[in-house]
């Protein structure tokens, strides 16, 4: 037991360390954790500014409940335990949704649905899954999109499953004609080929995942974030946010546009 007491202390002396990192937060300041480096949702610009889609989100969040953002860069792992142990008031990183997480924490209403996607070359002349019959399609090795491809080669007459450790050679080899499509998370593919018309998404693929922000369990501020998204919904600032950082128009069928309840175990 004082081997685990002792780890635990050591886990948040260095989200102390993390908090610390960032200055002294004022009252009225709201201390956000994210994983900065995550593009887009949470990066920085040349000039060191925090930016991103959901930098956006939680700063137009916390003007509407009248307090400032204090960004605080924690890696991936650490933003759970910073949540429940108080080092920080809520997190980002394309953090999703699950049972799991929710026994520990709590959510507001989701703002993306983290699905997959079939992009192709502009000049193929494929607009949907059904194109790729008799295709070779590129996929990145043990994802999601592996997984489901896998699953689904025969469903719609694929040819050829390659697998890449990544999304650049991937694309790269799409573009140069090796490979005729490429399956992969649609967040991440959007914003690539944003500023490159060679390519083209021409299929959102179903897949469950949907992102939010984190609270410690039962915080009262998650419910007020939560009022906050919908009017954000309503008002199409999310839609915008979606347009801007991703370079196309959010899809009305999404939690991106349309508002959806608090999650609850």
């Amino acid at each position: 037991m004082f081997g685990s007491m002792k780890k635990a202390k050591t886990a948040l002396g260095v989200l102390f360390g993390f908090a610390l990192a960032v200055g002294p937060a004022h009252a009225q300041d709201l201390r956000l954790g994210a994983n900065i480096g995550n593009v887009p949702w949470e990066f920085q610009n040349p000039k060191g500014d925090f930016i991103g889609f959901e930098i956006d989100l939680v700063n137009e969040i916390g003007k509407r409940l009248g307090h400032k953002i204090q960004v605080v860069n924690i890696p991936f792992n650490g933003l759970f335990a910073a949540v429940e142990s108080g080092q920080i008031d809520m997190a980002v990183s394309s953090l999703t949704i699950t049972k799991k997480r929710l026994e520990s924490v709590s959510f507001a209403q989701p703002y993306y649905d983290s699905d997959q996607s079939l992009s192709v070359t502009a000049a193929s002349g494929i607009t949907s899954l059904a194109g790729m019959a008799g295709k070779s399609i590129g996929v990145d090795t043990g994802s999601t999109g592996d997984v489901w491809t896998t699953q689904n080669k025969d469903k719609f007459k694929i040819a050829d499953i390659r697998r890449y450790e990544g999304l650049a050679p991937a694309m790269l080899d799409l573009a140069a004609g090796r490979i005729d499509g490429y399956v992969s998370d649609i967040p991440a593919v959007q914003y690539y080929v944003r500023d490159k018309p060679t390519y083209k998404v021409v299929a959102r693929i179903p897949a469950g995942g949907q992102y939010s922000i984190m609270f410690a369990r039962n915080s009262p501020l998650a419910a007020q974030a939560d009022a906050v998204i919908t009017r954000l919904k309503v008002e199409g600032f999310i839609a915008a946010l979606h347009k801007k950082w991703f370079g196309v128009a959010a899809e009305a069928t999404t939690t991106t546009v349309k508002s959806a309840m608090m999650p609850k175990l």
